[in-house]
């Protein structure tokens, strides 16, 4: 099969199209068509061999965790998700081969029926995000009416579904993000928005109950200073890897409450997100989309920190 592989960690020169071996179904695993396939952070990080580089134990290795495409082999004959099936889900990389590629194998809790409505270009652009958004908001800070919770880089693909979902939950939403994303991002549920290029956040916002980093340390100090913001006791999530490496030691210093939170593959939450997804109640941005072939392209657009929503590989046609 034809992917996107790295022979070496490195800059997005090293993503490349090449002929790979299709993955083999073992036990539980369905084998999927991928039709395309979600860029995320962590997938750059990975290839300039930070984020799980150094889970890679060969090369070439196909990068990739986002997916939507069509099942071609299922577990079993009386398995409800049978071959043709239009599915979606997110895939265990390094420990599975990734999903910037024409067919990916995944274990039967990894994946969710596709949302009817949604194309596969935007169905891949969930996954990850919507997962990671969902375990920090929901199922950490447990977003609930009355609570005032601080989504930094409200705009990018975390970020646009953390609003969403403690919106949807009853909290007040504060959003960070440039002046460009202050109209959409009220649309998608915040309250109050502060505009990180002209606004000190800690100027502003006083006795906020959860903080929802999606920054770290690795632009101007934003984790740290979230911490002023916060009242005593209250809880900060961070997420995106070795962005912050005191946390933990400042946050104790700090009085408050700290976790960092790193997502797994969850079907049966996917499945939850997807209802909403029906309903109308959330919905998923799709900043650009490229060729399977353009994947260098792709995450040279990442970089550069200006995304709105997610960034989508299209693999094949549906």
């Amino acid at each position: 099969m034809t992917a996107a592989v790295i022979d070496a960690v490195g800059g997005t020169e090293q993503l490349h199209l090449a002929e790979v071996d299709t993955p083999r179904q073992v036990n539980s695993e369905f084998i999927v068509r991928v039709v395309a396939a979600g860029v995320n952070p962590l997938d750059v990080k990975t290839r300039a061999g930070r984020g799980v580089a150094a889970g890679i134990e060969s090369y070439p290795a196909v990068l990739g965790m986002d997916f939507s495409g069509v099942v071609v082999r299922s577990p079993y004959e009386a398995h409800p998700l049978h071959p043709g099936t239009e599915v979606y889900g997110m895939v265990s990389f390094p420990r599975y081969s990734g999903s910037y590629a024409q067919y990916v194998s995944v274990p039967s809790l990894s994946l969710a029926r596709k949302p009817v409505a949604l194309s596969h270009v935007e169905a891949a652009g969930i996954p990850v995000a919507a997962l990671t958004a969902w375990g920090m908001v929901v199922e950490v800070a447990k977003a609930h009416e009355g609570q005032r919770i601080l989504i930094h880089a409200g705009s990018g693909g975390v970020g646009h579904f953390a609003v969403q979902f403690a919106a949807y939950f009853g909290a007040h939403v504060i959003a960070t993000g440039s002046a460009r994303n202050e109209g959409w991002l009220h649309e998608l549920g915040a309250k109050e928005f502060v505009d990180y290029e002209s606004q000190r956040f800690e100027d502003v916002l006083t006795e906020v109950d959860v903080v929802i980093d999606l920054v770290g340390n690795v632009h101007d100090d934003t984790g740290s200073r979230s911490l002023k913001v916060l009242r005593h006791g209250g809880l900060i999530v961070n997420a995106p890897t070795g962005s912050w490496p005191t946390f933990l030691d400042e946050v104790a210093e700090a009085g408050a409450r700290g976790t960092t939170y790193k997502v797994a593959p969850d079907g049966n939450t996917l499945s939850t997100v997807s209802r909403l997804l029906e309903s109308g109640d959330v919905r998923v941005f799709v900043d650009q989309v490229f060729d399977l072939s353009q994947a260098s392209e792709a995450h040279a657009a990442l970089e550069t920190g200006h995304t709105r929503g997610k960034i989508v590989l299209h693999v094949a046609d549906s």
